[in-house]
């Protein structure tokens, strides 16, 4: 199998550490060979990748016989890429457009799941700022306001006012703080009780469920500071036992799929379900077409299987017949993050220690914000830096772990979260 992996972050990095690991994958190509660590597990395209372009990779595809084509990040499918990439004797993992709408216009999701009968907050979508205004004044309760399209996760501010939810649709709305992305908005009720996250596997037909993860969005310790991108994760999460996961499943998952297909979309890839476990039950909070970013991360290390072969038979319509276990300890990924992020990040500042975190037993590094400068000196490009991942038998001792690791490495200004499924512990 010759390999194509799209998208340069750290999830990217451990899709990639982790097929490089199949004996079925003869060789790994990468769309972003700035990032050292896929550098060193992939070989470049040669050009620089530009989603517009997509005829580029097509033709390399097509020259290098690539087999299987894995796009992690949630832009690239937004426009299309995968459409554009499917070719005979070729999979690709990753929805088309239509199918990767349920991420990038949160608008369309919430009406499909309306149509779907698929439980989630009750909500609205605007297009200007007067009308969703009038609706806020007329709640209760300050409701959840979020940028319909796609914002690297950040989209989405939680007020504890009417004031503060006003406020918010300014920001979003008319200050553009997450540029087009806010165009659009959904003003949904904010939902109390614990949040997960839930992953399938889905061929088109086919659902496999992965395990769930627990996200960690605010930046500081104790859920304090502004929303991330995510700050660390954890698995298996505690909040979802066998019961509540079938429960998701049965409720939410097969629903969704059934939908999709309802609508004519063959959604062939990772869904990911963010969920938010009520005293009503489990109801979904978004939907992402792609893995979670820190949370495949997380996944990674614990996946006992051929993740080529899972990817392969995910993306050609035969998961019926895969095979996958989880290694039973428990996995804590804690992000290393630049000063200033996520608002204004430091970049360009030289990094260290990582092969000391390396050498301890059951750690992992993997790259998502870092290059090798013209001295070939190591040092941050970008918010999230780093994701350290450790392995133990209980939560507590993977978390005094990866917590460990992050103390031997070196960052001028670093922030990271020492909390780590705090509330699961």
């Amino acid at each position: 199998m010759r390999v194509l992996l799209v998208g340069g972050g750290g999830r990217e990095h451990a899709l990639a550490w982790r097929l490089d690991q199949s004996p079925r994958v003869r060789r790994i190509f990468t769309t972003h060979p700035e990032n050292p660590g896929i550098a060193s597990l992939a070989d470049p395209v040669g050009f620089p990748f530009n989603v517009k372009e997509a005829y580029r990779l097509r033709q390399f595809c097509d020259r290098e016989k690539v087999n299987l084509v894995v796009i992690g990040p949630e832009a690239p499918l937004a426009a299309g890429l995968a459409d554009a990439l499917e070719a005979s004797g070729r999979a690709v993992v990753g929805p088309g457009a239509k199918g990767a709408q349920i991420e990038a216009s949160k608008a369309w999701s919430k009406a499909f799941m309306r149509a779907a009968s698929i439980p989630t907050a009750d909500g609205r979508a605007f297009d200007n700022a007067h009308d969703a205004k009038r609706w806020i004044e007329s709640r209760e309760h300050a409701p959840v306001v979020k940028a319909s399209g796609l914002a690297a996760g950040k989209g989405v501010i939680v007020p504890k006012t009417i004031e503060e939810a006003l406020d918010a649709v300014d920001r979003i709305m008319s200050k553009r703080e997450f540029a087009d992305a806010g165009a659009e908005i959904v003003v949904e009720e904010c939902l109390d009780g614990r949040e997960a996250s839930v992953f399938a596997l889905v061929d088109g037909r086919t659902i496999l469920m992965l395990d769930a993860c627990q996200d960690h969005k605010r930046l500081l310790d104790y859920d304090e500071g502004p929303n991330t991108g995510g700050m660390g994760a954890y698995s298996p999460a505690r909040v979802l036992d066998d019961e509540m996961m079938t429960r998701v499943e049965r409720e939410i998952i097969l629903p969704t799929v059934d939908a999709l297909r309802r609508d004519g979309i063959d959604y062939r890839g990772v869904l990911y379900v963010g969920i938010m476990l009520t005293h009503a039950g489990p109801k979904v909070l978004e939907y992402n077409a792609r893995f979670g970013d820190p949370e495949c991360q997380t996944l990674m290390p614990r996946l006992i299987g051929d993740l080529a072969d899972l990817l392969w038979r995910t993306a050609s319509g035969s998961l019926e017949d895969a095979e996958i276990d989880w290694d039973r300890r428990s996995s804590c990924c804690v992000v290393i993050a630049s000063e200033g992020y996520p608002e204004k990040p430091v970049t360009g500042r030289p990094i260290s220690g990582i092969e000391d975190a390396l050498a301890m037993d059951d750690v992992h590094v993997f790259h998502a914000g870092t290059a090798m400068d013209k001295q070939g000196a190591l040092v941050s490009v970008g918010g999230r830096v780093l994701s350290v991942v450790a392995l133990a038998d209980d939560l507590a001792g993977a978390r005094e772990k990866a917590n460990a690791a992050c103390a031997c490495i070196t960052l001028e200004g670093a922030q990271h979260r020492s909390d780590i499924g705090a509330k699961a512990i």
